[in-house]
This record gives structure tokens, sequence and C-alpha cells, in this order.
């Protein structure tokens, strides 16, 4: 029986040792035991870059094989790939790019498509996301201080796609049955709540919650986002169940999206497989670049089902919904996005706080123990002080005692010296 593979082709090794050659050397990964304990990971031993090194280190270490290589690099292309086809849509089918369209022989100049700008900002949500992950991944390890701000700056990001999708979905793939009822009415404010608790939650978590409560910081963090995704399904599963999937083609993208991201949430929540084998997968294969990888498929196939979608809704949307909901739904996605923005600066604010107070602690700690050692030091040479002169009291003391039984007994002898 053949075997199957799943290491990187040797081409894939080649590329990197050419990049080595042509890129200032990096120091080599690590082991778990040489990092702090905020850097490491549940059963990954190895592949951690260094703690301290110059911020250039982890931008090059993109072409450096360590245990956030295929995570950084997943949602890199992923986000190449988007942008890539966004602009090919908006040029041959869109219809207008960046949503804004000609207005054509009846004037000049341009004017907004209020009906493709919610798909826009679902396009910047994406990349926001994937950029905001894939920076975080690569340059977290520099030192305490940017690992929680660029966590922090994941969060946002996540927040921000997360309504981003919301809006893209509840305006191109909802039916107007679903839009009419109490859930829909209530969708977009409920995303709208859901998405700033996800991004206040997560980063509370993170910065609360060490490694030592994981099960804490994975409630914190998977509740909400749980929560979220309960409530954008809710649309996707009353559009599947009411519709037939062969009469839309973008209802079978909407089903293998929902099946991607149920298996993203998995290895998100579970360590598999490196649970099973702790060390193994530290570089290929663990859990969280499972995760990254079937989210950025997940995100692919989501995008090409909205467009889909677009394309069957656009020439009723406007009629459907009307101009101001419209923009005010636009807007209230800037509002979400600075709402986001400002608890990540308040907890970036606390974050300082509490490590200026561990630094006078280290301080103070540092302080007290050179005390000790001083005092210990000093001590010690009081004692030995203390000794010479006890010693020197009592031999002046029995010189006395002689001296005087010798006068007392009347015999002097002055050139024998007293016994010691």
């Amino acid at each position: 029986m053949p075997r199957v593979s799943l290491a990187p082709p040797p081409l894939y090794f080649n590329f990197l040792s050419t990049l080595a050659h042509l890129l200032p050397a990096l120091p080599p990964t690590v082991r778990d035991l040489d990092v702090p304990v905020l850097f490491r990971e549940s059963f990954i031993l190895s592949a951690y870059r260094p703690v301290g090194l110059a911020w250039h280190c982890y931008v090059l270490s993109l072409f450096q094989m360590h245990n956030e290589t295929i995570s950084v690099w997943s949602h890199l292309l992923a986000g190449v790939y988007i942008t890539a086809k966004f602009t090919v849509f908006t040029i041959f089918s869109g219809g207008g790019i960046l949503g804004f369209r000609l207005r054509g022989p009846e004037g000049q100049g341009v004017s907004v498509d209020v009906s493709s700008l919610p798909l826009v900002l679902y396009v910047f949500s994406t990349i926001a996301y994937l950029s905001c992950s894939a920076a975080a991944h690569l340059l977290q390890s520099h030192s305490e201080h940017a690992h929680y701000s660029l966590f922090f700056l994941d969060y946002v990001g996540v927040a921000i796609y997360q309504y981003g999708c919301a809006l893209a979905l509840y305006l191109y793939s909802s039916t107007p049955a679903w839009t009419q009822s109490m859930l829909g009415k209530l969708f977009l404010p409920g995303s709208t709540l859901l998405a700033w608790l996800s991004c206040a939650s997560c980063c509370y978590a993170k910065l609360h919650f060490q490694q030592l409560y994981p099960l804490h910081r994975r409630l914190f963090q998977v509740i909400p986002l749980g929560m979220a995704y309960l409530l954008v399904i809710s649309l996707g599963a009353h559009r599947l169940s009411n519709c037939s999937w062969s009469s839309n083609p973008a209802l079978q993208l909407h089903g293998l999206q929902m099946l991607l991201f149920l298996l993203a949430v998995f290895f998100l929540c579970f360590p598999i497989p490196e649970c099973f084998s702790p060390g193994r997968y530290d570089i290929i294969g663990h859990a969280h670049q499972l995760f990254h990888l079937l989210l950025s498929l997940c995100t692919l196939v989501q995008q090409e089902a909205l467009f889909q979608d677009f394309l069957w809704r656009r020439p009723a949307l406007v009629r459907e919904f009307g101009e101001e909901f419209l923009l005010l739904a636009c807007i209230s996605f800037a509002g979400l996005m600075l709402c986001c923005i400002l608890t990540a600066l308040a907890m970036r604010r606390q974050l300082q706080a509490l490590l200026r107070k561990e630094q006078i602690e280290k301080n103070v700690e540092e302080e007290e123990k050179q005390e000790e050692e001083e005092e210990e030091q000093l001590g010690l040479t009081t004692h030995q002080h203390f000794c010479l002169e006890t010693e020197n009291f009592h031999l002046d003391r029995r010189r006395s005692l002689y001296e005087l039984t010798v006068i007392g007994s009347g015999t002097c002898q002055s050139n024998k010296p007293p016994p010691l």
C-alpha cells in the first residue's frame, strides 16, 4: 500500500535554504524551557523564537521554519488571494470598484454605489483580520508588551470581521421572510453587540488569565464567539432549510463554509494531534495551524458565496432596504471598529500599568535581596569583630587576675610572662 507523506516538498526546503543564504543570519530556534511561560503553547516543545531580538529579526523570521511559520503564511496567502479575487470580480463582474461606478452617458463623474458598499466593507474586514492575525503571530515574540498589544490588535480584527461578515450575509444572503422576522430585526444590533463583546472578552481573558488558567481563557474567548456564530448561522440555516440547494450554487458554498468553520473551531478548542505526541507536530501539523488553514479556506469559500449572492440580490437591494438603511449599516461598521479600537487601547493602558507594577515589585524584591546579602555580610564581619574583642577581653582579665595574685603572695616575678 503506498505511503502518504505530509512533509513539505523538497522544493520548499530548497527555497528556504536559498533565502537563508541571501538574508541576514537569524538566531536558531529554541526549546520551550528557553522562553518565558507567556510565549509557550501546550504540547509544543520546540521551534520557538528567542525573546528580545530586534524587530527586523522577527520580520525576517517569515522565511524561517518555526512553530508560527504555517500560521503566518496561511493568512498572508489568503489575504493576497482575497485581494486579487475581489479586484478581478469588481472589474469584470461587480460593475464598479470600491463602491463607486461611472454615471454613464447621462452624466459625468462617479456616484457611490450603496448596494456594493457592504461587500467592500466585508472584503476590508476580511483583509483586516487576516493581516492583524499574521502580524500578531509573526511579531509577538519580541517582548511581553508586544505580545499582548499585538494580540489585542488581532482580537480587534476578529471583531471587525465578525460584523463585516454579518452585515454582508444579512444584506446579500438572507431571504425577505427571514429579514421580516423578529430574529431578522434583531440580527444587526445583536451582531454589533456580540462583535464588541468578543473583542472585549478576548482582550480581558488574554490580559488577566495566564497560561496557568487555560480553561478560563478558552471560555471567555469561545463563548462570545460561539454566540456570534450561532446568530450568524441562523441566517444560513434558515435559507438552507427552506431553499433547494440545486436552485442556487451559493447555497452549497454556504454549507461548505459552515462545515469548515465548525472544523476550525474544533481545532481551536482542542489541541489535537499534538496532545497525543508532544513535540512531534511543533513545526507542521499542530492544532492552531490547522485552525488557521481551515479558517482561511472557510473565508475563501464564504467570499465566493457572497460574490454570487451579491450578483443575485444587487438589482433589488436598494428597493428592498432603502439607501438610508444601507448607509446607516455601513456607518455602524465604522462605529463598531472605533469602539473595538478604543477597547483595545484601554486594555493596553491596563497592561502598561500592570507591567509597571510588576517592574516596581521586581525592583523592590531585588533591593530587598541585595540588602539582605549586605546585612548578612555585615553581620559576619561584626561577629568576627565581636569574637576578637571578646578574646582580648578575656586575655586582659586573666592577665589582671594573675598580677593581683602575684602581688597578694609577695613574690613578684615581673620578668616572667603570665600564662596564657
